[in-house]
């Protein structure tokens, strides 16, 4: 689910990338807990990049004009 190229994203319908966003921002919190819990994070570039891509969807919301 990693590194999605912007124009993957842009060709995607509004529906499409709400449902992305909310799969990405479920797998954020589940990698969040993992740190947590064991206060280590041996993925931090996952972390990272599952951040980057949810702005990257967020943007591209806003570009269109839709609302979260």
């Amino acid at each position: 689910m990693l590194f999605i190229k912007i124009h993957e994203l842009k060709a995607l319908q509004e529906g499409a990338l709400k449902a992305k966003l909310g799969e990405l921002e479920l797998e954020l919190a589940i990698e969040r807990r993992k740190i947590a819990s064991t206060g280590v994070s041996s993925k931090v570039v996952k972390t990272r990049e599952l951040r980057r891509t949810i702005a990257r969807i967020n943007t591209i919301l806003r570009e269109r004009g839709a609302t979260s």
